[in-house]
């Protein structure tokens, strides 16, 4: 059972850092700090409105125990001892109550300015972890960009040397074809191989036999020529000077 809960608190603190997003994280921890900060805020103003309540009723105390001064002196100026007396009596005990709301009073203050210097203090954390959150939360952008780039030009450096495989391929194989028609050229030219166009004969083939058809004509022309000295074949008129004596008859 440890080993399965270890196991599963493993994947699950893997699966939570794929998940987690810094600047997420940093934007979560400045609200909780700003909601802690209005905390003691609410709580410095409470503690200032309990002591201004407190002066509100020190002040009337010390109304009240003035106006017992007074109807005391009234009183007693009256003859009235026993009425002066009384007006002292409750005179002391305001005093009493003034007292007592006086060390309130003090310890309310002392509160306050606990609480005011502890504000300060937070609000200047609270602002030094702004700050540092968005140059955080900046570098890590950046950082997360970069990778992004670099992986993508990863990606388009395997993609161009595939493609230059490919152009080192084709190249190859163009020169592979130029040389073979080179040599197929080479060999037609030697007469290794046969010319389908010129009927497989080689050049000295083909010089041969137009030698041999020059020497035919010429042998053909001299046999003309002997015939037409002896007078036995009149020469054949050429065709379109055939009928130019035919024109001159009938002029």
């Amino acid at each position: 059972m440890q080993r399965i809960a270890l196991i599963f608190r493993s994947k699950a603190n893997t699966a939570l850092d794929a998940a987690e997003d810094p600047r997420e994280t940093l934007d979560y921890s400045y609200t909780k700090q700003q909601e802690l900060l209005q905390k003691v805020r609410r709580g410095l103003a409470d503690v200032a409105t309990s002591r201004k309540r407190l002066e509100l009723q020190m002040q009337q105390l010390d109304q009240q125990s003035t106006k017992l001064e007074q109807q005391a002196q009234q009183a007693l100026g009256s003859g009235r001892e026993d009425l002066a007396r009384e007006a002292l009596t409750r005179r002391s005990g305001l005093q009493q109550q003034g007292s007592d709301l006086a060390a309130q009073h003090a310890n309310l203050q002392k509160e306050e300015e606990k609480l005011t210097t502890a504000s300060q203090r937070l609000q200047a954390k609270v602002e030094a972890f702004r700050t540092r959150k968005e140059s955080l939360k900046a570098t890590y952008t950046a950082a997360e960009a970069q990778s992004k780039i670099n992986e993508a030009f990863s990606g388009v450096s395997e993609e161009m040397g595939d493609v230059g495989m490919a152009i080192e391929r084709a190249e190859d194989k163009t020169a592979q074809m130029q040389a073979r028609a080179s040599a197929v050229d080479e060999l037609i030219a030697t007469g290794a191989l046969n010319d389908p166009v010129s009927g497989g004969k080689d050049d000295i083939e083909r010089e041969l036999e137009q030698m041999s058809a020059t020497s035919d004509v010429e042998t053909e022309l001299a046999k003309m020529k002997a015939q037409v000295g002896s007078g036995s074949t009149p020469p054949a008129q050429i065709e379109g000077q055939a009928s130019q004596p035919a024109k001159e008859d009938k002029a």
